[in-house]
């Protein structure tokens, strides 16, 4: 029976979005995620005619459905800025990516909340979040803003699941908002996943606070960090401080089902190793 598991990666790509989706193929991924523009600038040349009919054409070859994809915005992205220029240019930058995943037939956006940059509260950051994503969604259609937890380095919110929660609330479309949870992340932030009953319990928390429903995607990483470190450190599956037991948890968990769940794991030789290993956990008895 063929897995219900949408595992891939964060692949290239350099050259033009088109290349991604055969670099996706290349690893034997059935799911991936990637930069629409250089992850590092503001701005950046438009996406060609050429580029968006080619990005399509691959994804149709490698079998990739707009659902399976999941693009990460850039790093330079703030939503939550408490400086009224870097907020302008955050939200932007933030709504150029959205239209470019409209352009490319996508339905998902991933991005961290953002950071008060220690200048402000944390609820009135959240609020200048909210009203980015409400100004970016009533300028675009269909695309989900897919909200990622953080580790809560520095001044990033979103390492507290009450923060997603509060930004779901916020926002006023609940239709083009969603989650993904980043098991580096939530175990840096103090959210233990490491044994069947933290697992449970993370989960339980997840899902009483924010809830499943919410769910889009998944960030599958190990961790250099140790537990409520806050240190954004990721690692190999299984070479890290969660080791190979969380992975087995949730590739053998329903309610990751259908949804893309991508590596972002340090080292990319090892992507078609570690694909291959999150699948092979699925025969594995869990109650032996």
């Amino acid at each position: 029976m063929k897995s219900k598991k949408l595992v891939g990666a964060h692949v290239s790509s350099s050259g033009g979005v088109q290349n991604a989706p055969v670099n996706a193929r290349d690893i034997d991924a059935r799911a991936f995620a990637l930069f629409v523009k250089n992850q590092r600038q503001w701005k950046a040349k438009p996406l060609t005619d050429e580029q968006i009919s080619a990005f399509k054409a691959n994804c149709d070859i490698g079998g990739f459905s707009p659902s399976a994809i999941m693009p990460h915005d850039g790093y330079l992205i703030n939503l939550g800025n408490p400086d009224k220029e870097g907020l302008e240019k955050s939200r932007a930058a933030f709504l150029d990516e959205m239209q470019r995943c409209e352009q490319l037939g996508l339905q998902l956006l991933n991005f961290h909340p953002g950071s008060h940059k220690n200048q402000i509260p944390v609820d009135e950051c959240l609020k200048i979040i909210g009203e980015s994503l409400n100004l970016t969604l009533s300028k675009t259609k269909n695309v989900i803003a897919v909200i990622e937890n953080t580790a809560g380095q520095g001044g990033y919110v979103g390492g507290k699941f009450e923060h997603i929660a509060k930004l779901i609330e916020l926002v006023d479309d609940k239709n083009r908002v969603g989650v993904c949870l980043d098991t580096c992340h939530m175990f840096v932030a103090g959210y233990d996943i490491r044994t069947r009953e933290a697992f449970d319990k993370t989960m339980s928390d997840f899902d009483s606070t924010v809830g499943f429903k919410w769910l889009r995607g998944m960030h599958l990483n190990d961790s250099k960090g140790t537990f409520g470190s806050h240190l954004d450190r990721h690692h190999s599956i299984g070479k890290g401080e969660l080791r190979f037991d969380p992975f087995r948890f949730i590739m053998n968990d329903s309610r990751f089902d259908g949804i893309p769940m991508i590596l972002e794991t340090i080292d990319p030789e090892l992507w078609p190793e570690e694909i291959a290993l999150l699948y092979s956990m699925e025969e594995e008895d869990l109650s032996a």
